[in-house]
């Protein structure tokens, strides 16, 4: 019975490389998928691969082109369900790539960008999030000597970014709220711990001011549960006055309304609350949270996309990558509960 010839004996990347007349390189992000090569030379390598029956090993094809075959992912940390949510995306999709992801916290580290150094000998890029709690030079750490990519942070030289919308999905946000005959609209989060919030508190003071209004100054706490409670605590004893918060993102936003109605406030009869990123629990929640969907799995996913371009060697981009957001009202602004399917 006739068999099909297996691989032949010596052929390698470099034997691969020199019949196809490309550097090893080439071959490389030919064989992993890469658009970053003509189709011309993408089938020429092809090709001499079929011809020389060369089946690359990924062992031997990482320690050739120098790749670890790993993508490594920097986070502040991981509580709450958006760095989960936004992993699960990331390492997804780098599986899906072939790469493994090696997951770093910045949190409990006394030099973050000593760290990402270290990361960098047993990865082939790095992503990571814009955000304050990881400081700039763990973000030039890396200087152009391997891939760095920003989520939800701002392009750079030599740095990609990808992030959601966020200023116009904020405006949008509080023209909504305002139209609900609030006068007294609260921020809640610190537009200084990163881009994404920073965007967001820039498009609430546009709606503002477009309705001859002069926006509030910011409660400016942690994206974190404890920060939204603590915000109702000074609410309920009269250190804050609103009628309307628009939260920075949902974990403030669900403590806010837990809290409140703990201490006897009515959410939105008494104080209306908005949030950010859409988590599961938003809809379960009465009254139904009104937030910002936030496609933070689909965001990890598309920063592991574009990590694996640049590895394959995929130019740097000159702008941001932004993923569209979209408004969903429940009824936590002050919209009509919305109905019960019938069965």
């Amino acid at each position: 019975m006739a068999t099909s010839p297996g691989p032949r004996a010596g052929a390698t990347i470099y034997s691969v490389a020199e019949r196809a007349g490309v550097s090893i390189a080439t071959v490389s992000r030919v064989l992993q998928g890469s658009s970053a090569v003509s189709e011309t030379t993408r089938r020429r390598v092809l090709e001499a691969a079929d011809e020389l029956r060369y089946v690359p090993l990924g062992a031997a094809r990482s320690l050739a082109v120098r790749h670890h075959e790993a993508h490594g992912l920097l986070l502040p940390e991981l509580s709450g369900p958006y760095y989960s949510e936004l992993l699960m995306g990331f390492e997804s999709r780098a599986g899906e790539l072939g790469q493994s992801v090696v997951l770093m916290l910045a949190e409990g580290k006394r030099d973050v960008a000593a760290a990402v150094r270290k990361l960098a000998t047993r990865v082939d890029g790095v992503a990571m999030l814009g955000s304050s709690a990881i400081p700039d030079a763990a973000v030039t750490a890396l200087r152009g000597s391997k891939p760095v990519v920003l989520i939800a942070g701002e392009a750079r030289p030599e740095i990609d970014a990808v992030t959601s919308e966020n200023t116009g999905s904020a405006h949008a946000m509080t023209v909504h709220v305002l139209g609900h005959g609030r006068s007294r609209v609260v921020f809640v989060g610190d537009p200084d711990s990163g881009p994404d919030v920073r965007e967001r508190y820039a498009g609430f003071v546009a709606a503002h001011e477009e309705a001859g209004l002069v926006a509030a100054q910011p409660e400016r706490v942690a994206l974190r549960e404890s920060a939204g409670s603590e915000l109702a605590d000074r609410l309920l004893a009269g250190a804050v006055r609103a009628d309307a918060l628009v939260c920075a993102n949902d974990e403030i936003a669900l403590a806010v309304m837990k809290r409140l109605r703990e201490g006897g406030l009515s959410v939105p009869d008494d104080v209306a609350v908005t949030g950010w990123d859409d988590v599961m629990t938003a809809r379960y929640v009465v009254p139904g949270l009104t937030t910002v969907r936030q496609p933070v799995r689909e965001l990890g996913a598309f920063a592991a996309d574009r990590l694996h371009e640049r590895i394959t060697g995929a130019p740097v981009l000159r702008d941001t990558r932004i993923i569209p957001t979209e408004l969903v009202i429940r009824s936590s602004c002050g919209c009509a509960a919305e109905p019960v399917p019938r069965r």
